[in-house]
C-alpha cells in the first residue's frame, strides 16, 4: 500500500508538474513589476474609455470598447447584418461558427443577464451553462473589468435585434465533446481582472489592457502550445492563424519591431500601412479596419509603448532585413517562375511595378514588405487568393482576388516569382500549398 500510495503521489506531482509547464507563463509576467489591485491605483485610469468619452454615455462608452475588442469581425458573415454571426473558422478539426450578439431573444443574447454576459465573456461560459470554445477569446477579456464588459452589453442591446441562427459546429470527435472545454478553461483562463503594474508609467498600463485584454493582440500573434492555448514563453513571436502569417510584434529588431520607429507603429495601427515595412491585410487589415483605426490616437501611442517593453523573440523561419528594390526593367533581376512571371505581366504590375515600388499608391508597393519577405510566402498566396480592401483617409483602396481567375498552379507560381524578386528568398510553393490555403480560408 505504501508503494501504491508513493506512485499515485508521484503521478498526481508529475501531472501537477506537467499543468503548470504547459499553461506556462500569464501574458503580462514578463515585467515582472509589482501589481496592485485596481483600485489601490492612483497614477492613472488605465481601463475603460479614453479621457474624451469620460463623459459620454455608457452605450457610447460601450460602443468605443466594443470596437476596441473587436467584436464586430468575428460576429459578422460577410454580407449579413452586423454582429449577427455565422462567421466559419476553419480549424484543423472542424469549423466554428461565430454567434449571434444582436439582442434577439431566440438567436442572440436578448435573454442574457448583466452575470450571464460577465461569464460568457470573462470565463467562456454560456447563458445555459455550456462552455464556449476559445475561438471567443475569452482567456485574453477575462482581463476586461466588469464596468467595461457591461459597458459592452449595453452598447449590443442598443442594436436592432436581428433573428439569426447560426449553423451548427462541424467538429470531429473529441473536439466535439464541448463539455471537456470546462477542463481546459480551469487550466488555461486564469479568470482574474487587470491589474496595474506600479513599476511601470500608466501610458504602459493603459497600453497594457488596451493590447491583452481588449485587443487581445496574442490570440494571433503567440504561437500556441501543446493544449492550444497562448504560449507565453514565445510572446508575441508570430504564428499562422487562419491560413494567414501573424508576424512577429515583439521587440526582436532581426525579424519583430525593434527596427519599426514609433510613428510606423502608429500608422501601421491607425490607417494599415507604414512606409518600408508594408500594409495590412487579410484578419490585420479587418482589425485596423474595424478596431485600430476607431481608436483614439493617446490610445494607439499606448500600445505602441508596451509593445516596446515585450521582450525580443525571434522568428528562425524569417529573414533578418528585407531586399532591396529590385530593377525597374523585367529583363533584370530574378526570374525564378516563368509561369509566375506571366501572371505578373498580366495582372499585377499595372499597379505594383516591376521595381516593387507601386506607380499608383504607396500602399500598393512591395519593397521591404514582411509579405513578400516570408521564404513561406503564405500572406502574399493570400492576397492573390483573396484580394485585400483597404479603408484610408483618403478613401478606399482594393485590390482584386484573382482565387477564381487562376488556377492553384498558376497562384503558387505568382507567389513564388514574386518573392523571388521583391523578397530576401524565393519561395516554393507548390499547387497543393495553394489548394490548402484556399480550404482554410472558404466560407
Amino acid at each position: 500500500m505504501r508503494i501504491f500510495a508513493s506512485l499515485v503521489v508521484i503521478a498526481v506531482v508529475a501531472m501537477a508538474v506537467g499543468v503548470w509547464y504547459i499553461r506556462g507563463p500569464h501574458p503580462l509576467d514578463f515585467a515582472g513589476g509589482a501589481k496592485v489591485a485596481l483600485a489601490d491605483y492612483r497614477a492613472g485610469k488605465p481601463t475603460g474609455v479614453p479621457a474624451s468619452l469620460e463623459k459620454a454615455s455608457l452605450i457610447e462608452r460601450g460602443e468605443y470598447l466594443a470596437k476596441a475588442a473587436d467584436c464586430m469581425v468575428c460576429h459578422t458573415k460577410p454580407g449579413e447584418k452586423e454582429y449577427s454571426g455565422g462567421l466559419g473558422f476553419k480549424l484543423p478539426f472542424g469549423t466554428l461558427y461565430s454567434t449571434n450578439i444582436t439582442p434577439d431573444k431566440e438567436t442572440g443574447i436578448g435573454n442574457y443577464s448583466d452575470q450571464d454576459f460577465l461569464n460568457a465573456v470573462q470565463r467562456g461560459t454560456r447563458h445555459d451553462g455550456a462552455q464556449l470554445y476559445p475561438a471567443m477569446p475569452y482567456t485574453s477579456y477575462t482581463y476586461m473589468t466588469d464596468d467595461d464588459v457591461l459597458a459592452v452589453k449595453a452598447y449590443l442591446f442598443s442594436l436592432p435585434p436581428v433573428r439569426a441562427k447560426a449553423p451548427d459546429n462541424t467538429l470531429s470527435f473529441p473536439f466535439n465533446q464541448r463539455w471537456a472545454m470546462m477542463f481546459w478553461s480551469v487550466v488555461f483562463n486564469p479568470d482574474t481582472r487587470f491589474t496595474p503594474d506600479t513599476s511601470k508609467s500608466p501610458e504602459w498600463n493603459r497600453g497594457a489592457y488596451l493590447a491583452e485584454a481588449l485587443a487581445h493582440c496574442g490570440e494571433c500573434h503567440t504561437p500556441r502550445n501543446l493544449g492550444f492555448a497562448l504560449d507565453n514563453r514565445k510572446k508575441f513571436a508570430g504564428a499562422v492563424t487562419a491560413g494567414w502569417r501573424a508576424f512577429n510584434i515583439s521587440s526582436d529588431k532581426a525579424t519583430g519591431l525593434g527596427n519599426w520607429r514609433d510613428e510606423d507603429l502608429i500608422a501601421y495601427l491607425s490607417v494599415g500601412h507604414a512606409p518600408g515595412h508594408g500594409s495590412a491585410s487579410g484578419p490585420m487589415g479587418e482589425a485596423v479596419d474595424r478596431s485600430f483605426s476607431q481608436f483614439a490616437p493617446e490610445d494607439i501611442r499606448a500600445i505602441v509603448a508596451y509593445l516596446r517593453s515585450v521582450p525580443p523573440q525571434p522568428s528562425p523561419d524569417l529573414p533578418a532585413g528585407t531586399a532591396p528594390v529590385a530593377p525597374a526593367s523585367h529583363r533584370d533581376g530574378v526570374t525564378a517562375d516563368a509561369r509566375g512571371k506571366k501572371v505578373f505581366a498580366s495582372a499585377c504590375v499595372s499597379c505594383h511595378g516591376w521595381s516593387g515600388e507601386s506607380p499608383v499608391s504607396p500602399m500598393a508597393t512591395l519593397t521591404g514588405t514582411w509579405a513578400v519577405n516570408d521564404p513561406a510566402a503564405i500572406n502574399v498566396a493570400q492576397i492573390v487568393l483573396s484580394g485585400t480592401k483597404r479603408h484610408t483617409p483618403d478613401g478606399a483602396l482594393s485590390m482584386p482576388a484573382f482565387g477564381n481567375a487562376y488556377t492553384d498552379d498558376e497562384i503558387a507560381a505568382v507567389a513564388n516569382y514574386v518573392t523571388a524578386r521583391f523578397g530576401t528568398k524565393g519561395s516554393t510553393l507548390t499547387a497543393r500549398d495553394v489548394a490548402e490555403l484556399r480550404e482554410q480560408t472558404a466560407e
